[in-house]
């Protein structure tokens, strides 16, 4: 398998989106611009078996695939809080917190 340099770098940006996007979501804040890459493709990988299993497709093209990937990285992230006894849910947002 061949990759070119293109393909790399929209991966790579759709990473970096997506992984951002999902630790603003879920985390509140993101996780510097390797771990967003790292988290954005591992749940891009995560919401591509995933969603086709639960009889979702959301098309083609780059905003497809960027919100493939948020979903997954949210679905990761919220796996990795559970693992780690993380308390209760905080999305992103000013909702939880008291001034």
């Amino acid at each position: 398998m061949h990759m070119s340099g293109e393909s790399l770098l929209i991966i790579l940006v759709v990473g970096l989106i997506a992984g951002w996007l999902a630790g603003q979501i879920v985390h509140g804040a993101g996780f510097g611009i390797v771990g967003d890459i790292i988290i954005g493709i591992v749940g891009a990988f995560i919401g591509s078996w995933l969603l086709p299993q639960l009889g979702i497709h959301l098309g083609t093209g780059i905003v497809a695939a960027i919100v493939n990937a948020t979903i997954g990285a949210m679905i990761l992230l919220l796996i990795i809080r559970l693992a780690r006894g993380g308390g209760g849910w905080r999305w992103g947002g000013n909702w939880g917190r008291s001034w």
